[in-house]
């Protein structure tokens, strides 16, 4: 019985550590690919673009929001307006910031 646990808790063991080597080489690979990266989105987009981007986006999101709560659609609309313009801010000004 021991035997056992022994070979069950070293097959956990090595499957995290494979985990987490997948993870760090993803990290340094990323690393290394950065400034590829920054090269190839260096024209970026303005607040107009970024503004009609962040507009969609939010809508999709909330809509998908509201199916999953069930009533979201009628029940709570004042919470969701609120959220809407929240997340429309949030993401306006990082789809600006990020490209």
């Amino acid at each position: 019985m021991v035997g056992q646990l022994d070979k069950k808790q070293k097959n956990e063991s090595r499957k995290i550590m494979l985990g987490i080597s997948i993870v760090v080489v993803m990290l340094l690979a990323g690393a290394f690919m950065l400034p590829a990266l920054g090269e190839m989105f260096s024209p970026g987009l303005g607040l107009k673009d970024a503004a009609i981007i962040a507009f969609f986006v939010t809508a999709i999101l909330l809509v998908i929001f509201a199916i999953a709560a069930g009533d979201g659609l009628l029940g709570e609309l004042q919470y969701m307006l609120a959220g809407f313009f929240l997340f429309y801010v949030i993401f306006w000004l990082m789809i600006a910031w990020v490209f």
